[in-house]
């Protein structure tokens, strides 16, 4: 790769920093070197103009053309590859490649963030609900088009057994229903958004303090989806979703209050 691929050098950026520093004016701390060249060589990525499989210039290479050490660019490129985005390989061909983008990855990166988000309250359940509904109600109209009978299997064994049900099949099987219609709607960007969405409301407020009693009305709800995506009708499909989801709210509403209340 030539130099004319890097866009701003280290000390660019660093210009564009100190330019604001002006009659004692408020700016923001210029970044250690080595993230300057990491941010520079994400956006390359993401633009593709790094394209995945890529192999990036050597360490001395990129050390010169951004004015850097080699040890700079090490740290850069170790910021990159714990984000997944380059990996290396040892041995003659070896070396610092782009990494093809893993769906699984994003999944993980999600429900992280989400998760923290949650926790901290910077995001309230009403949020992470109302997004939620976003994306499921339009899934399970699509899935109703598109499922195929594998799908339609894998749906049916997410519900209640023919013995009863019980609280972990209640949360297990709740979470493989949801997940399935997901993959079933043939949008792999709505399973990767929405997946990490219910496993944060799943995991935080549901797991240990359903009743079986709240897990059979569920298993009703699911049955009322299940049939209607496999008769194929996507406008039934997407009100039975809305109706389950609305049903979910107030036990999600509840659990929260109860999370936030102080225990004597």
């Amino acid at each position: 790769m030539s130099v004319e691929a890097f866009s701003l050098s280290v000390d660019q950026l660093d210009g564009v920093a100190s330019e604001t520093d002006d009659g004692g004016l408020p700016i923001s701390p210029v970044l250690p070197a080595y993230e300057q060249v990491a941010i520079q060589l994400q956006e390359l990525i993401i633009k593709g103009t790094l394209t995945v499989g890529e192999r990036l210039p050597a360490e001395g290479e990129m050390a010169a053309q951004f004015g850097v050490s080699r040890s700079t660019i090490r740290e850069a490129l170790r910021g990159l590859s714990s984000q997944r985005l380059v990996y290396t390989k040892r041995g003659v061909s070896g070396g610092t490649f782009v990494a093809e983008p893993s769906s699984e990855h994003v999944h993980t990166y999600l429900e992280t963030t989400i998760g923290l988000l949650s926790g901290a309250d910077v995001v309230s359940v009403d949020e992470i609900l109302e997004a939620r509904e976003l994306f499921e109600v339009p899934a399970a109209r699509l899935a109703a088009v598109r499922r195929s009978e594998d799908d339609l299997s894998r749906l049916r064994a997410t519900l209640v057994p023919d013995d009863g049900i019980d609280a972990s099949h209640g949360f297990e099987g709740h979470r493989e229903f949801h997940f399935a219609i997901l993959k079933a709607s043939g949008n792999q960007l709505l399973d990767v958004i929405t997946g990490p969405v219910f496993s944060v409301l799943e995991t935080r407020f549901v797991r240990d303090r359903a009743s079986s009693g709240f897990w059979t009305a569920v298993e009703t709800d699911h049955q009322d989806i299940f049939d209607a995506i496999s008769a194929g009708d996507s406008e039934a499909s997407a009100r039975f979703m809305h109706t389950h989801l609305e049903r979910l709210r107030p036990m999600y509403e509840r659990f929260d209050r109860a999370a936030q209340t102080p225990s004597d």
